[in-house]
């Protein structure tokens, strides 16, 4: 049986009873360019009018996402804050420009265009002249939002061969805004920011000079410097970035990171995945490039645990000048620090790690415990030593300069880097014509290997001078005994001190070794 709807004349509903549609506006521009900037408040302007023309509508608001990506939803909150109005009842129709605007995202156009009609909310795309709630609405929106997100994923590998092309020229970007140490001229070129630079030198002199990472950080923030990014909070492992970053020495490494995911914009890290571009020479350098190298080494030897005859690793500390100075002669496990309280007598002492350690008196170390008065007492004992018998000691100096000299290889860092270039030009025609190129990049990096492997040798032999050349200064400038223990002459001088049974062991960083019995 069907029943008729009754037959009226007009409409029995008062024009004041009748409710207008709140229409609301999403408007969005994915930089912020000034181009782009007028795009945005042109969308704006529009809109506003365009809803309060129509006499059924009211305006329930703009919605508008400046400078944000299309291709996820996470970071729009003006977009997430409308699906939040629609839900909420407060909103009945959207008006976007189109697809493009409203997501390059397939998967979130049609999820969110399905959410908005269980609660029978339109939304209407002008350029494509499509209303949601349409029956032949879905289907044509599937198709424009593939080709949107396909016009977003062509969009991103131009980009990525734009970088590309910038990366084989040597044109290096850098954000500066988050880069501590440096700003941009007019030209937009990378230039050092004098009172970030000594923050930066800061760092690299701490570190050297022994202090920890945490330390450092520390020491930062209770001076209340700000971080690159104007942050109060320093990490340690934004510290770990500052000293191992090689921008810092006029050098850039391109493409550390890469994009998986156009969609997700998911950055990892480049481990060989994705060719590399390394720059010499780029710009000013902060910290020069020995002193470079010297925190690189520096953050190898602490990296590197110090593994015991038995096999145990140990922890790198830097809390104290001793600390892995000290080597037990018997077991060769190092001496740890310990505040000993014997029989209400109060004392500092270093004794072998085995002994600490839980254990049968049959496995543990039975070396001797050591005061800290008497390590101190040694040490400036065999500096005075070396003071006194400062003859014996230059000639031994001279003796180990030569052995250095003999020492150095045949390889030339200069030689292996013209070859690189050549190898590079070649790369480029290859990979341009599309050939392959795997036995040229082989061979780039096998050289690449060979370089650095001199370069670490190189410095090596370097450091090694160094040390000697710092312990013949000081022979040549002191001319009476010292007289009181000095942490920062030992951290300078001294390598490596073995405790025996009744002597020690000392090695200087210059290759001296002196026994001394205490």
């Amino acid at each position: 049986m069907v029943i008729p709807a009754k037959r009226q004349v007009g409409n029995t509903v008062k024009q004041s009873e009748q409710k207008k549609l709140r229409v609301a506006a999403y408007c969005r521009v994915s930089t912020d360019s000034d181009e782009q900037e007028s795009s945005y408040e042109a969308q704006v302007t529009h809109y506003t009018e365009y809803i309060q023309k129509n006499p059924d509508w009211e305006l329930a608001g703009i919605f508008a996402d400046d400078g944000i990506s299309g291709t996820n939803t996470k970071k729009r909150d003006e977009f997430n804050r409308m699906i939040d109005e629609c839900m909420s009842g407060n909103i009945d129709m959207i008006i976007t420009k189109s697809i493009s605007r409203f997501a390059r995202n397939t998967l979130d156009c049609l999820q969110y265009i399905r959410q908005l009609k269980d609660k029978n909310i339109p939304v209407y795309f002008e350029k494509e002249s499509i209303n949601t709630l349409d029956a032949k609405g879905e289907v044509l929106l599937t198709i424009m939002a593939s080709l949107a997100q396909q016009e977003s994923q062509s969009m991103s590998e131009n980009i990525k061969l734009g970088l590309q092309y910038r990366y084989q020229q040597g044109k290096v970007q850098v954000n500066h805004n988050r880069f501590l140490g440096y700003t941009k001229d007019e030209n937009g070129n990378l230039v050092i920011d004098p009172e970030q630079a000594e923050i930066v030198k800061r760092i690299y002199r701490e570190y050297l000079e022994g202090s920890s990472m945490d330390k450092i950080a520390s020491g930062l923030m209770a001076d209340g410097i700000l971080t690159g990014a104007g942050k109060e909070k320093w990490h340690t492992s934004t510290i770990n970035k500052i000293l191992r970053n090689e921008k810092y020495m006029g050098d850039a490494l391109l493409q550390k990171t890469y994009t998986t995911d156009f969609l997700t914009k998911k950055r990892i890290k480049n481990n060989g995945t994705v060719p590399q571009y390394y720059v010499e020479g780029d710009h000013e350098a902060i910290i020069p490039k020995d002193l470079f190298m010297q925190v690189q080494a520096e953050l190898v030897r602490r990296r590197v645990v110090h593994v015991s005859p038995t096999g145990k690793k140990r922890s790198f500390s830097c809390n104290h000048c001793f600390a892995q100075m000290v080597f037990c002669g018997d077991c060769g496990e190092l001496y740890r620090r310990v505040h000993w309280n014997n029989h209400g007598c109060k004392s500092i002492v270093w004794r072998c790690i085995s002994r600490l350690e839980p254990g049968s008196a049959d496995t543990n170390c039975t070396n001797r415990t050591v005061n800290e008065l008497l390590l101190q007492e040694v040490t400036v004992t065999v500096i005075n030593q070396i003071l006194t018998e400062r003859g014996t000691f230059l000639k031994q100096l001279q003796a180990n300069i030569a052995k250095a000299v003999v020492s150095a290889d045949t390889l030339s860092p200069d030689g292996i880097q013209a070859r690189l270039e050549e190898l590079q030009k070649e790369l480029i025609k290859k990979a341009n014509n599309k050939q392959d190129y795997d036995a040229i990049a082989d061979e780039i990096l096998r050289l690449r290997e060979q370089k650095e492997q001199s370069e670490v040798d190189s410095h090596h032999r370097e450091e090694a001078m160094n040390r000697i050349k710092e312990l013949q200064d000081f022979i040549f400038k002191q001319k009476t005994d010292i007289t009181e223990f000095d942490e920062a002459l030992v951290k300078k001088l001294i390598e490596k001190i073995t405790v025996f049974a009744d002597h020690f062991t000392v090695e200087f960083k210059s290759g001296i070794t002196i026994d001394i019995e205490a």
